[in-house]
């Protein structure tokens, strides 16, 4: 990796900050209800569901394409912050970066540089 910084922006709005503050129980109230994880200008977002609704994470990966190689690492390292690598990022066949990861919070990713691999 080189030294360029990414940008990382992160917002969230709570149950008790959004319009369902009312019927949502208090309990709930600090906890995510929307979240946006922007990467330089990748954007991803997410919604949480209430307990009884919730079911763990299973079944996929979130796969994201970067273009750049050095970029497709540094958010693979940022992901895996406090998370756990099972396939560190690193050169395949079909690409120049390819790594496999579980965040902090149990959502499985693949993050895949869309350089080719170098011919041997």
């Amino acid at each position: 990796m080189d030294g360029d910084s990414l940008t990382v922006t992160l917002n969230l709005l709570t149950y008790g900050e959004s319009p369902m503050a009312p019927d949502v129980d208090l309990q709930w109230h600090d906890r995510i209800v929307h979240a946006t994880l922007q990467f330089d200008d990748v954007e991803l977002v997410g919604a949480d569901v209430l307990s009884h609704d919730y079911r763990k994470p299973q079944g996929f990966f979130v796969l994201l394409i970067i273009e750049d190689i050095v970029k497709a690492e540094r958010i693979f390292s940022s992901l895996a912050v406090g998370g756990e690598i099972q396939v560190p990022f690193q050169k395949t066949f079909w690409s120049a970066g390819f790594g496999v990861l579980v965040d902090q919070f149990g959502v499985p990713w693949e993050i895949n540089s869309a350089q080719p691999a170098a011919s041997a």
